[in-house]
């Protein structure tokens, strides 16, 4: 596994600072956003020339861009938002080749029409689901004319809630270009986490020979994902990392949910894991 980070963990003023930060942390390898360039995350327009530059900023400090960031509301309310999503997909898709990425990470979104990560009760509707698989198709036809991978990932506030509802998705579309994100926090329930095993397993045993990137995110003795280094929390992390291991995952790894003054113990907690666990392997063979 390739660890990597946000990049938007370290908030500097231009690009060449915030990857200078990635690189002082040892890594080389982030999920991208382009509000690390100067743009919204999802831009209205995206110039050929600045994704040149993007590259070179990357190539330069030899940083590979796991992913970009091309998340929206999938089942907003209001269908003028979804297009508004579609099309600066599209953008991003189009200047996928040029930045040299090849994955784009969605949210499949909610009804909530304020925050695409509040959970809402309709996001269990039948039409609700009809819309996802709507905006979905269109996002996979961009995605194959630019041969991008977009990948989605279970989260417990969004419509695709869980790892069987992913799998559905994944059935339903039949698309070589939809691939899963693995994120164990965003599986777990606060009630689930005395079933934190069963729950990952069964979604490494639903997805996991679809996973295309990892997350690595804490979760609080409360429950609530995000907002604590690595290793400071309630996760199974050795569970979750043997059962990479164990679906053959040789990805990236992408931490995130924590501040930057938790970014150097994030790093060293998980890449000591990751150090232990190949030891261990060694040793047994």
């Amino acid at each position: 596994m390739h660890l990597g980070i946000f990049a938007k963990t370290f908030a500097r003023p231009t690009l060449a600072e915030t990857l200078n930060a990635v690189a002082a942390h040892g890594l080389r390898c982030v999920q991208f956003n382009f509000a690390c360039a100067g743009l919204p995350s999802m831009p209205d327009r995206i110039d050929p020339a600045l994704a040149d530059v993007i590259r070179r900023e990357f190539d330069a400090r030899r940083i590979t861009m796991a992913a970009v960031s091309g998340t929206f509301n999938m089942i907003h309310p209001d269908p003028q938002h979804r297009r508004n999503g579609l099309r600066r997909l599209r953008g991003i898709a189009s200047v996928c080749a040029r930045l040299g990425a090849s994955v784009i990470t969605l949210c499949t979104g909610t009804r909530d029409p304020q925050d695409m990560w509040q959970h809402h009760p309709d996001n269990a509707t039948p039409a609700a689901w009809r819309d996802l698989r709507a905006t979905m198709t269109e996002a996979l036809a961009a995605a194959a004319e630019f041969n991008v991978t977009l990948a989605v990932e279970p989260e417990v506030n969004n419509i695709v809630a869980s790892a069987r509802h992913a799998r559905r998705l994944l059935d339903e579309l039949n698309s070589p270009h939809l691939k899963i994100i693995m994120d164990a926090a965003n599986l777990l329930r606060p009630d689930d986490l005395p079933r934190q095993r069963a729950i990952v397993d069964e979604a490494f045993d639903l997805l996991g020979r679809d996973l295309v990137l990892a997350h690595a995110k804490e979760i609080s003795a409360a429950g609530h994902p995000g907002d604590l280094a690595l290793g400071t929390g309630v996760l199974d992390w050795p569970h979750v990392l043997s059962a990479l291991r164990r679906a053959g995952f040789a990805g990236p790894l992408i931490m995130h949910g924590f501040s930057e003054a938790a970014a150097p113990a994030s790093v060293a907690f998980l890449r000591g894991r990751l150090d232990s666990a190949v030891a261990s392997l060694d040793r047994s063979g």
